[in-house]
């Protein structure tokens, strides 16, 4: 992997826009200079076990367009070839989450030259699903559109209970096509139509009774709280978690015995790892396991 270069420190008192208006890790936080190199995210692995990517375009609510999304796709990369991070975390910074697709470059404006190639939302969701990594959205405001669909892919969603999500296309004449698959697989066919024909808000309680997240908990305590759930994470197995990702998004789509037939062979890969034999052993003596990876 590419040396991007040493770790800027900055105090809370004098750190940047982007930075200061995103939820706190601490009474530092810390941006490692590759950071720089994206134009409309943020990609922090001052932790050396979780990564937190931040969409970074607060002033326009953080849309998603095919340079953020090919930002997302390169950071997806170097998180998945860090050995050391466990866990991603990915939020917004500012009042939103993201607010959807960039309906300005749909409206025939130019995009700008970034560092790395435009992708789709079809790049974004496989290599999202391809992480082998547990992926958290921490959601501190609206997740709209593009944005819900971000959310939605992530593993685990976290949210503030200030939160409010939708699929809003149809206001302005769209249909949010390529969400769809994520968001049926979560909450069935009949509340995504009913989502996306109506383009309502629903607030962060109705979004936790219908599945569409994970857990809602007070605005003052989503990092806390993610947080938390993250370093638990971190404490499981890495190969482990990894086997059961993979098998978890390969049999979604899968007719049953063939499903059943995956995750059997599955069962074989994990109980051939060495974290399988050391967190038996673990167990037997009584003790904490030291995982492997492998």
């Amino acid at each position: 992997m590419a040396d991007y270069g040493s770790r800027a420190q900055c105090e809370l008192s004098t750190e940047p826009a982007a930075c200061r208006s995103w939820p706190r890790w601490g009474q530092k936080c810390y941006f490692e200079s590759m950071s720089a190199s994206y134009q409309t995210i943020l990609l922090d692995r001052s932790d050396e076990a979780i990564a937190l990517l931040t969409l970074n375009r607060p002033d326009k609510r953080n849309p998603i367009g095919p340079q953020t999304i090919g930002e997302l796709v390169h950071a997806l990369e170097v998180v998945r070839e860090d050995d050391n991070v466990r866990v991603l975390i990915i939020t917004g910074a500012g009042s939103a989450f993201s607010a959807g697709g960039d309906l300005s470059l749909m409206s025939g404006a130019s995009a700008e030259d970034g560092s790395y190639p435009s992708a789709t939302l079809v790049s974004l969701f496989e290599a999202m699903h391809a992480l082998g990594k547990p992926i958290v959205a921490m959601v501190n405001g609206h997740a709209l559109a593009g944005g819900l669909g971000l959310m939605v892919a992530c593993d685990v969603v976290i949210a503030s209970d200030t939160a409010s999500f939708g699929t809003t296309e149809i206001k302005v004449g769209l249909w949010p096509m390529m969400i769809t698959a994520e968001i049926t697989r979560n909450i069935g066919r009949k509340r995504t139509m009913e989502l996306m024909l109506s383009g309502r808000r629903i607030d962060a309680r109705e979004a936790e009774r219908i599945g569409l997240i994970t857990r809602v908990v007070p605005h003052e305590e989503l990092t806390e709280a993610t947080m938390a759930f993250a370093r638990d994470l971190v404490a499981k197995s890495p190969a482990t978690m990894r086997l059961g990702l993979r098998a978890f998004y390969e049999t979604q789509d899968m007719d049953f015995v063939p499903a059943l037939r995956r995750l059997e062979r599955g069962l074989g890969e994990v109980l051939a790892t060495e974290d399988a034999r050391e967190g038996l052993m673990a167990f037997v003596q009584k003790r904490e396991p030291k995982w492997k990876g492998r």
